[in-house]
């Protein structure tokens, strides 16, 4: 089934493993994990040859190169390959899933897809999860490999990753995600890898920050300063000496749970103010250390603009700290004479020789920031011979951004030679596979040793590699290069005892399907709460659509308006709710009300607790709804399941998501009749009868007459025809 490929010994080796075992693979970058997956996905078809092969990869980028490579080494037809994006609609996904063999897709939009149960994972025969360092929390691999193992026939993992991380809990965790049974790991020290692995040069280059950036700097620091005291005069700190970041963060989050419980105590509120002021002064330590003025003074605009529109109390308390004002005045001085950061002229010196001395050769320098790569990209434009392109992520609110499709055509041309540096944000630091780069170069150090790989990793890969990384002494860069180079020392010793680690999984018998599964629908922009993916672990059947009212319909009599304690709160004040209940309560005979959380909504807003009580009472006794809370998305996921299991072994098992509640007026019946077609809802309902004035007008209308009304497009215009002139099929 493989053409044009020889597999390498180790390579052989690891499959053996990953035929037998879901599988961690653990090499180096450029040696050659998307040619495990090909020789493992060729071994799996011809095991089960009417089954299909999932290949999931973060972005969209990674997904077509994948499909490339395989499409370039697999004697299979092109047309039973496909790469899924969130850029095909979903309906469309679930009519190709069914044609194809092959699919190589991006986490998220599969997830929507399994969730809604538009597509089963229960033919595939091997899941390939590329950068399976990112399974951990709520990342969705995790999710789709319990799916996964629950419900195919013959499944099996392989997960792939350069770096799985330096924390033995987090590769644990990793494992236990993925159901991973055995794990394959290579070093560049392991004798059957050393001689495919090319040597990389690695060069630190220190930078003196000047005088006048050192002054603003000791502002910044003694405004830090200041806010510490002021939270330990709080009685919240100990001392005001090695407080980091990490312990502003904790020291928040604990305030806002005290908060959350009701505790709204002036040391609290302050507290929760003085440290959020703490972080920003952090941010602008961080801009004038590691990256350059026009960062910093595009940051305190910001934070000025933000202080007149009164945003936060913290910005405003901010914005009027005399140290922060020094820094802020000392900034504009520097940035209208133009002066910049000495890594800039350093940066720029390095690729102008480099490309003097090599002038076919390719650079690739990575950035935290977008406002740092704009400006190096304008720099290296004013340099002969240097073609640079800025290469970074979608786009962001009053950001640079690039398409997914901008991000391959890119790289293509700078694999072509197009572009000769490639100034880039985190986006190409994880597989893109960018041969004979000759230099890396790194313009701040990151303390995360995952990302300091996979940086280095874009070069060294068919021949030596040179890598260059930017500190400026004195500064948090040299602690982030310290931290990066212990990391990986770390990550070295655990990944040698991980192989004895491999926690015990669950067996699979644990998730065997129920026959009398409980049936669901819900609205898909519930996606966000969490409670979808605990009701489909539960083992409900789950529909995902657009619901005219109700966010949850659980039988053909109960249908559900879901709110968090806020928006419970904010829905109250604004009236939003009040309308949504009059719909809920037109359409369902048993209307609900689910409000997770545990904070206190009287804490919430700012009104009077009578006020909040007249509102409930309306609810309950002149809409007569009941209101039922939760503690979390686990709690409500519970209760739902409960009431659906109790409506449908009670009365009928089958239901639409359209109310079954008969309309009372003729009016009525018609909006609800017309509301039921594809994407029209109660809205579109009225406009369709107002313009054509009868529901058999309506119905015999053209695609072209359709159109003609307000708010209809092509796609519900082409919906309700299919409905209308499409065969029933049992």
């Amino acid at each position: 089934m493989l053409k044009d490929f020889e597999p390498r010994l180790y390579q052989e080796t690891i499959l053996n493993t990953c035929s037998i075992k879901n599988t961690l693979v653990v090499l180096p970058t450029g040696m050659g994990k998307t040619a495990v997956a090909m020789m493992l996905a060729a071994q799996r078809l011809s095991l089960y040859p009417n089954s299909k092969i999932l290949f999931l990869a973060p972005t969209k980028p990674l997904c077509d190169q994948h499909y490339t490579t395989f499409l370039k080494h697999l004697h299979v037809p092109p047309e039973k390959m496909a790469v899924f994006t969130g850029e095909i609609p979903p309906d469309e996904r679930a009519a190709q899933w069914n044609q194809l063999q092959f699919i190589f897709s991006t986490p998220q939009g599969l997830e929507n897809d399994v969730l809604g149960s538009k597509i089963t994972l229960k033919n595939v025969s091997l899941i390939v999860f590329d950068e399976a360092h990112r399974a951990v929390g709520e990342y969705a691999y995790g999710w789709l490999a319990k799916q996964y193992v629950k419900t195919a026939n013959f499944p099996r993992v392989l997960a792939l990753t350069a770096s799985p991380g330096s924390e033995l809990e987090k590769i644990t965790e990793v494992c236990t995600n993925l159901f991973i049974e055995g794990v394959e790991i290579r070093t560049e020290d392991d004798p059957d890898v050393a001689g495919y692995v090319q040597p990389i040069t690695m060069q630190w280059l220190k930078v003196k920050l000047p005088p006048e950036f050192l002054d603003i700097k000791k502002q910044l620091d003694t405004c830090v300063k200041s806010k510490l005291n002021d939270i330990k005069q709080l009685g919240l700190i100990q001392t005001t000496d090695y407080v980091t970041k990490k312990d502003i963060l904790g020291l928040t989050a604990g305030l806002q749970k005290q908060m959350a419980a009701g505790d709204r105590t002036f040391e609290v509120l302050r507290g929760i103010s003085l440290a959020a002021e703490v972080m920003k002064v952090h941010h602008a330590l961080e801009l004038v250390e590691t990256q350059g003025i026009g960062s910093l003074q595009k940051y305190f605009e910001k934070i000025a603009g933000e202080a007149q529109l009164g945003k936060s109390k913290a910005v405003k308390n901010l914005a009027i700290d005399i140290h922060f004002k020094s820094a802020a005045i000392k900034t504009r001085t520097l940035y209208e004479k133009k002066i910049e950061h000495p890594k800039l002229a350093e940066a720029t010196r390095i690729v102008s020789e480099e490309l003097a001395k090599t002038p076919l050769a390719k650079i690739i320098l990575f950035t935290q920031y977008r406002d740092t790569g704009v400006l190096l990209t304008n720099e290296l434009k004013k340099l002969p011979g240097v073609v640079p392109a800025l290469f970074v992520g979608q786009t962001k609110k009053g950001t640079t951004g690039l398409s997914q499709k901008k991000q391959k055509e890119m790289i293509d041309q700078f694999r072509d030679g197009l572009y000769n540096v490639l100034i880039a944000t985190s986006v190409a630091e994880e597989g893109l596979d960018i041969p004979c780069v000759d230099l890396v170069m790194f313009y701040e150090p990151i303390p995360s040793a995952i990302r300091h790989i996979q940086r280095r990793g874009r070069t060294g890969r068919q021949d030596k590699g040179r890598v260059i990384i930017l500190v400026a002494q004195g500064t948090r860069d040299e602690a982030y290069s310290f931290s990066a180079k212990k990391k990986e020392q770390t990550m070295k010793t655990v990944l040698t005892s991980i192989r004895n680690v491999i926690p015990e999984q669950p067996t699979l018998t644990a998730y065997a399907p129920s026959d009398n599964k409980i049936r669901m629908f819900a609205d898909f922009r519930e996606k966000g709460s969490g409670v979808l993916k605990l009701l489909v672990d539960k083992g409900v059947e789950l529909k995902l659509d657009m619901l005219a009212s109700a966010d949850y319909v659980l039988s053909a009599r109960v249908g559900v308006e879901f709110k968090t304690t806020g928006d419970f709160v904010d829905s109250l004040i604004d009236g939003r709710l009040l309308a949504q209940l009059k719909e809920i309560k037109r359409n369902f005979e048993r209307p609900l009300i689910v409000v997770e959380g545990t904070h206190d909504m009287y804490t919430i807003r700012n009104i009077h607790p009578n006020a909040l009580r007249g509102m409930l009472a309306t609810i309950a006794v002149s809409y007569g709804i009941p209101i039922l809370q939760t503690k979390d998305p686990e709690d409500t996921a519970s209760l739902l399941l409960s009431i659906a299991k109790r409506e449908q072994e009670e009365g009928p098992r089958e239901f639409s998501y359209h109310a079954d509640k008969k309309p009372m007026t003729l009016r009525e019946q018609q909006e609800y009749l017309i509301s039921c077609l594809p994407n029209v809802g109660p809205q579109l309902a009225k406009a369709l009868l107002n313009h054509f004035g009868t529901i058999s007008v309506i119905l015999n209308a053209t695609e072209k007459q359709l159109r003609g009304v307000n708010g209809v497009g092509e796609k519900i215009a082409k919906g309700i025809r299919e409905v209308v002139e499409q065969r029933y099929q049992n």
